[in-house]
């Protein structure tokens, strides 16, 4: 258990896995197809919701750059590593990860907030019986609670910033009409300030082409109104929202009330 933490001691873990929860989110969202952006909704099945820890391992791979390795889910200072993940109260781990050490994901929606533990899924401290037909088994709560190391302490999950507009607001932003562009002006014009991920791009413009053209083209009609668009794409529009202390990465957006910084932003 030394080893892995050791391994696990350069990154930020905490982060990493922030951003690799909210990719599995958008995956299983499918935003720019169905045009969904809240795991909560009822028009998202329990299945899909469960299906967040299927991929969240491979998005895991991903952002520590860890490879897919047997006999688990990959190798951490040379010592096999086992990924589990739930939106709900426990993990189901499977025969093959009995007695070996499990990184636990837990992510509460409800509350919008993560945590992860290293455990070692001893086969005294999961449910007994007979379990599920492959033989994965539930980790006990003491084990959880007072044998487990906690990789980091809750944090807050990422806020798609189309939860956060009224249902009235939200209905006119993602309405088949009017146009895109239309729209993507209502919705910058109600989340002003806030930085937009590209996938909420996307979700707005489901099943239309080019959605991203459609929002870059709707910068000078904001500068009528007095928004400044900016995106992250382009250095000289990152610097400018740095300097107004919001962080833009590469993919992401925001519209902000400026006074004479217009002619700046491109």
């Amino acid at each position: 258990m030394q080893a892995v933490l050791s391994g696990l001691r350069p990154f930020d873990v905490a982060g990493l896995y922030t951003g690799a929860i909210a990719n599995a989110i958008d995956y299983v969202l499918d935003g720019a197809r169905t045009g969904r952006y809240d795991l909560l909704s009822r028009d998202v099945h329990p299945g899909e919701k469960a299906s967040v820890g299927a991929k969240l391992e491979y998005e895991v791979l991903r952002s520590f750059n860890l490879p897919k390795e047997p006999p688990l889910d990959t190798v951490i200072a040379g010592v096999p590593v086992d990924f589990k993940a739930t939106v709900g109260a426990n993990w189901a781990v499977p025969a093959e990860a009995h007695c070996q050490l499990c990184i636990c994901t837990q992510i509460q929606l409800g509350r919008g907030r993560h945590r992860s533990w290293l455990v070692r899924a001893h086969r005294s401290w999961l449910y007994r019986g007979s379990g599920n037909r492959d033989g994965k088994r539930g980790l006990a709560v003491h084990a959880r609670e007072h044998w487990s190391v906690p990789l980091y302490d809750w944090t807050p999950l990422p806020v798609n910033p189309l939860t956060l507009l009224t249902p009235e607001q939200a209905s006119r932003v993602l309405a088949k009409r009017p146009g895109q562009e239309r729209r993507f002006a209502m919705m910058f014009n109600y989340l002003e300030g806030l930085v937009v991920p590209r996938s909420v791009i996307t979700t707005v413009g489901a099943g239309h082409h080019d959605p991203l053209r459609r929002a870059r083209n709707i910068r000078k009609s904001l500068a009528r109104e007095g928004l400044t668009l900016l995106c992250g794409k382009f250095p000289e529009q990152r610097d400018l929202a740095a300097a107004h202390k919001i962080t833009l990465g590469p993919e992401d957006w925001v519209a902000l009330r400026m006074e004479g910084d217009q002619d700046d932003a491109g």
